[in-house]
């Protein structure tokens, strides 16, 4: 990205629309004639409606820059386009791009030019699967549907279903009109709520296609989101089925007066069900625009219908509607009818609930297409409610019309009316009205009225036949409303990757990317349980099924409020977490109460489901309410825990571990990743020279984290600019951490090529252990037979602060865990180098070579060790120091002592000879080792130390040299004693000597390298702060 540079004449470069402004003394300046009004807004967010060239020529008019540089572009709407980190749109300068110099500005810009003029470079958005903003003029452009259409016609034709034509009525004569109001307004109530948590959710940001499961997975993430994908696409799948089969059966019915049945009864539901369905799925594949219209057509027969029954009431009954029951309105048969009259097996209220509550499940029809709506964060709220408010109306007024006018029992038979005015011996409210039903009433038979006959609209309707086209209307409007929503619900399913093997069906085709090989698998399904034709147990659970959808939607919202995320920002401000909240738990309450066997199938095929996806993770990162909770969680927890007082019983090695780049030391994160691992805080420092930092990749934050997670490191990685180890470490020490996370534990690897570096590097390594005891910091120092840097194996530099230029002479001659491996990826899916720490160690012997009393880490971390799975069966060994004469004395004493501690250690071994004189050659390869560094003063007349000094500072002098002889002979003659006992042990851990103030640093080097040399296995230099980490008491 370059800078713009003013033309003459008022020309503006390419690309660039000059923004010309006049001050005359009038008024305030006038911009002209590029400013951003409501129209230029409306280009920018609208549907695909014009050609490509239109398109970059608006882009192009909208590259403006700010006042503050030609560079610095002003706020634009495709910035925006990308929720993820590091996606943004190339149109907006980095914050290095704006502080580069002026020339460089020029020519980067003249390539964003030449980059504009050709294809636009727009990211991808969530979803993957909107349509392209870059369709050429000669496409069609594809069928948006508005909200009246697209989503109040829609839910009102599937919550107008076959119940309420053929089981209302006789909810309302078994439950009363007050009861039955009871019963539509409480699922309404759940319904409501669930339509606003849904509001709020569409409002949150664009909704692409996938509805339900789209907006379930956005805002709780896929764990929660891929179950309910599967679930809810079914559940469409048995509804389909369902509503075709209640279509069948009318059909059934029908054809029965007729006298014209095809087989028998039910194989007759089963050839109507298989072409009806098959017919819809024509109509399906034929196009959303020809199933709109279809839909259409049947919103119309059902308003004429409905106006039909309404009619039907106000007209005076006939001698043949009275024989049926039907009287008009009576406010008789109003009050009566008023109290529930509870018949039969199923006369309860929870029954009566559950009977009606399926016919309020379709409020969810208009969001399932929202890819197919032009603006759902509109429609999708302002539909729903609409649609439930007038179905709700619709509900309540046939309720209470029907109530007001048919009796409960009519026989249907016209000899029983009447005749004079004697009414001794009737029963029945029919005796107050002229007709006498007695017979049929006290033998329970009678085929009319609320009670008895599932006709009851159409006998009350102008005429019956129009209400018969109303629930042929309501159950295909249904079937074919969900056997469009369960493809588009799957194809969006598909197209994440959740689950494996279903990615067949994402594949869309047409202007509309109508999923068609998804339609034909919903086809098969509904099919598969048309065949059956005995759907009441799968009804059962279709209702558990859209219930968990409500209860993830309503607690999504819930969750997305509770968890007070910045991107929470709902243009629907009409919800209430806490109404959230109740439709949440009231949705689980009525699964249990409605069929409770249903819910807990439900409960185990979502917990499957869940199970499979948290144990794959996959690699989508949907900025979820999930997140934001684990944020605010760990945030509170952070906060609370400084408030508690630290207790030895609580504590762990917190450790902060100089590792460099965490892929070039693996045996480093591994080593400690060992014993850290779910107990305690790891962070990978990482310091970096102003060298390095100059051709260190920009990414290498991003995929060093991915290295570590895909080897199944738990660290956090903190790299850190420097000028030498000391000043980093120092910083990392002070600075790394939150509240009581901190490190307590500096971790390093040991510097072996110690002898070839400069001077300044050893005193730098030294001078960072001098300062970790200082600051009263544990410490362990790593030291592997091959050494830990791998650096050798990549293109980049290694850390130079931290055993730098190690190389390997022979890499046929390198160990197994030395094996070489592809360079990292940016996605960090590299070959992992194995390590030693990641081996099963087998009955192999961790020996602790426990000199100095250090409070107890040194025994700490090979206990936590042993409770790995690759180290459970290893033996610890602790060596410590002691005199022949009160061996076994000494001995007893640390036994009892580990015993209280309660570790199990395997033996304890008794030094006795740990202060005899080193062996000759051993002592000389000693001397050897550090006359380098030895400035040999008394052999030098006439030079004084001190001006010896001032050219090598680091140096040892002679009378230093002899002052630690004796210090330095015990170093030599304990790598006797670990050479001997430990050449075959699996780890040695061996107390670190704490240097005095005037130790010479190279002198100390040497001492650490005496220590650890002559080992093939990994050998530990390690030292508590000399404060308890282990005790005995339990308080």
């Amino acid at each position: 990205m370059g800078q713009f540079t003013s033309k003459p004449d008022g020309v503006a470069p390419r690309g660039l629309p000059r923004v010309r402004f006049s001050t005359g003394e009038e008024g305030p300046p006038r911009y002209s004639p590029h400013h951003f009004d409501a129209s230029s807004r409306q280009q920018v967010v609208s549907d695909v409606e014009s050609s490509e060239s239109e398109r970059r020529g608006s882009r192009a008019e909208l590259r403006r820059s700010s006042i503050y540089s030609t560079l610095d572009l002003v706020p634009q709407l495709e910035h925006y386009a990308s929720s993820l980190p590091r996606q943004q749109s190339r149109g907006r300068p980095s914050l290095e791009a704006l502080r580069k110099a002026f020339d460089q500005m020029e020519v980067g810009m003249e390539e964003a030019n030449t980059t504009d003029s050709g294809v636009s470079s727009q990211p991808a958005t969530d979803g993957g699967n909107e349509e392209s903003e870059s369709q050429g003029p000669e496409e069609k452009v594809p069928v948006r549907f508005g909200w009246v259409i697209g989503v109040m016609m829609r839910c009102m034709l599937n919550i107008w279903g076959v119940i309420l034509f053929l089981r209302l009525s006789w909810i309302t004569s078994q439950a009363g009109i007050v009861l039955t109001w009871v019963i539509i307004l409480m699922s309404v109530t759940v319904t409501s709520v669930t339509a606003l948590s849904v509001s709020a959710i569409a409002t949150n940001g664009r909704v692409i296609s996938g509805g339900a499961y789209f907006m379930i997975s956005r805002s709780l993430g896929p764990e929660i989101g891929g179950p309910i994908g599967v679930v809810f696409s079914f559940a469409n799948a048995l509804a389909c089925a369902l509503n075709t089969v209640g279509f069948a059966e009318v059909v059934r019915d029908l054809l029965k007066e007729f006298d014209a049945v095809m087989v028998d009864a039910v194989n007759d539901v089963r050839i109507v069900g298989v072409v009806t369905v098959t017919v819809l799925l024509l109509i399906s594949l034929a196009g959303m625009e020809w199933e709109s219209k279809t839909q259409i057509l049947f919103f119309l027969v059902l308003l004429i219908s409905f106006s039909n029954y309404f009619v039907g009431t106000f007209m005076p009954p006939s001698i043949e509607k009275q024989s049926q029951g039907i009287f008009g309105y009576r406010s008789e048969i109003f009050v009566t009818n008023l109290y529930p009259d509870w018949r039969g097996p199923e006369g309860s209220f929870f029954q009566m609930f559950a009977i009606f509550f399926p016919s309020a499940i379709g409020i969810l029809s208009g969001a399932n297409i929202s890819g197919d709506l032009k603006d759902p964060a509109t429609a999708i709220p302002k539909g729903t409610l609409m649609a439930i408010f007038w179905t709700t109306f619709s509900y309540l007024a046939i309720s209470v019309t029907v109530g007001a006018c048919v009796i409960r029992d009519a026989s249907g038979n016209m000899s029983d009316i009447l005749t004079g005015n004697t009414t001794d011996g009737c029963v029945g409210l029919g005796c107050n009205l002229g007709w006498n039903f007695t017979e049929c009433i006290q033998s329970q038979s009678c085929e009319y009225g609320l009670a008895n006959s599932s006709k009851v609209l159409g006998q009350v309707s102008g005429f019956y036949y129009l209400i018969t086209a109303g629930v042929f209307a309501a159950s295909l409007s249904s079937a074919l409303g969900f056997l469009v929503s369960a493809p588009k619900v799957f194809q969006c399913l598909c197209r994440d990757n959740i689950y494996p093997y279903i990615g067949f069906f994402a594949k869309g085709y047409g202007k509309n990317d109508e999923p068609l090989r998804a339609y034909l698998l919903c086809y098969f399904i509904a099919v598969a349980f048309i065949l059956i034709a005995e759907l009441n147990t799968i009804a059962a659970l279709i209702s558990n099924f859209f219930l968990c959808s409500y209860c993830l939607i309503n607690f999504s919202c819930f969750h997305a409020s509770i968890t007070n995320s910045p991107g929470w920002r709902p243009a629907f401000h009409y919800y209430s977490k806490w109404t959230a909240l109740f439709g949440a738990v009231i949705s689980i309450v009525l699964m249990f109460l409605l069929t409770w066997w249903a819910a807990l199938i439900t409960f185990s095929i979502i917990f499957f489901l869940f199970g499979y996806v948290n144990y794959n993770k996959p690699k989508v990162n949907w900025g979820s309410s999930v997140q934001a909770g684990t944020y605010n969680m760990a945030l509170s927890y952070s906060v609370s825990l400084t408030g508690v007082e630290d207790h030895v019983k609580n504590f762990r090695p917190q450790c902060l571990v100089l590792t460099g780049p965490p892929n070039q030391r693996p045996a480093l994160v591994d080593f400690v990743g060992s014993f850290t691992k779910h107990i305690s805080l790891m962070i990978c420092g990482d310091i970096i020279m102003e060298q390095d930092d100059q051709t260190r990749p920009q990414d290498a934050t991003e995929w060093l984290v991915k290295w570590m997670n895909k080897r199944k490191v738990r660290s956090f990685y903190t790299p850190f600019s420097a000028d030498s180890l000391r000043a980093g470490a120092g910083h990392l020490l002070q600075a790394s951490g939150l509240g009581k996370l901190k490190p307590n534990t500096l971790v390093l690897g040991f510097k072996t090529n110690w002898r070839e570096n400069s001077p300044e590097s050893i005193e730098d390594y030294i001078n960072t252990i001098y300062d970790t005891f200082d600051s009263n910091y544990c410490l362990c120092i790593l030291r592997m037979m091959d050494g830990l840097d791998i650096s050798d194996q990549f293109d980049f530099e290694v850390n130079r602060g931290f055993e730098p230029d190690e190389s390997v002479e022979n890499e046929d001659q390198q160990s197994p865990e030395r094996e070489s491996a592809d360079d990292n990826s940016e996605n960090g899916d590299s070959n992992q180098i194995k390590t030693v720490f990641q081996n099963d160690q087998g009955k192999k012997t961790i020996d602790v070579y426990w000199i100095s009393d250090d409070g107890g880490l040194t025994l700490l971390v090979p206990y936590l060790l042993t409770r790995r799975k690759r180290w459970h069966r290893c033996k610890v060994r602790v060596f410590i120091v002691g005199d022949e004469q009160n061996l076994e004395e000494g001995r007893n004493k640390m036994i009892a002592l580990l015993k209280r501690f309660r570790l199990d250690v395997n033996d304890v071994i008794v030094m006795t000879d740990s202060e005899k004189r080193p062996l000759a050659k051993n002592l000389s390869r000693f001397v050897d080792s550090v006359s380098p560094f030895r400035l040999y003063d008394e052999q030098q007349e006439g030079v004084s130390v001190q001006e010896l000094r001032q050219s090598a500072p680091w140096k040892i002098s002679d009378k230093e040299f002899e002052a630690f002889k004796l210090k330095s002979e015990r170093k030599v003659r304990l790598n006797e004693i670990i050479r001997r006992n430990s050449q075959h042990a699996a780890l040695v851990l061996v107390s670190l000597p704490v240097p005095q103030s005037d130790c010479p640093s190279a002198l100390y080097m040497a001492w650490l390298d005496t220590l650890t040399c002559g080992l093939h296995c990994p050998v530990v230099l390690i030292r508590g702060n000399q404060q308890n980490v282990l005790t005995f008491y339990c308080q």
